[in-house]
């Protein structure tokens, strides 16, 4: 796994042993990264259940202002600090380590995020409930996007209130994985 482009390009990136993180694909970096390369120039970035903390780090490489990357396992966020040590990117991160649910109630109305990176483990509920708790929040900057990562396209867990609450701007398959691409209504 490695820095694709930017500032750090061809940095390799250290992950935990084994599988307690699982980190996104390369191909689907390099798509999810093609969809927002003009516009992450000063984006701020939260990437919320970080991991290896690669995608911060890729937004940071191209340009992004700065990154929040969260984790409980202090093992991942030992991880996320090494990495962006050896990227130079670490002045621009806030490395956390705490469960998402804490951070995001935490952090409501503090920062502004333009994107917002989520990754749970899969079948875990952690991705509707991070959602719902971005729908009802004060962290995203008008017109963030969100990028949801899953082992199924219904990513609202068939709850059709939160899934009224976003717009799905786009949604792909990479074998057995799905990006869902939200933006929050109006």
């Amino acid at each position: 796994m490695r820095i694709i482009t930017g500032t750090a390009r061809g940095t390799r990136l250290e992950t935990l042993d084994g599988e307690a993180t699982r980190p996104t694909a390369e191909r689907v970096k390099e798509a999810i990264f093609s969809m927002i390369q003009f516009d992450l120039p000063d984006a701020f970035v939260l990437d919320l259940f970080a991991g290896s903390g690669q995608m911060g780090l890729e937004a940071l490489s191209r340009g992004a202002e700065k990154a929040h990357m969260v984790d409980k396992s202090s093992e991942a966020v030992a991880i996320i600090k090494k990495n962006a040590q050896k990227t130079h990117l670490f002045e621009r991160c806030r490395i956390v380590t705490s469960d998402f649910a804490d951070f995001l109630r935490a952090s409501n109305g503090k920062y502004k995020y333009d994107f917002i990176f989520l990754d749970p483990p899969y079948g875990s509920g952690m991705l509707t409930k991070a959602l719902s708790m971005l729908a009802d929040s004060d962290l995203l900057s008008d017109g963030a996007w969100i990028f949801c990562e899953d082992e199924t396209d219904d990513i609202f867990g068939g709850d059709t209130a939160l899934a009224e609450r976003y717009d799905i701007e786009k949604q792909n398959r990479y074998g057995r994985i799905y990006i869902t691409v939200l933006t929050r209504k109006a």
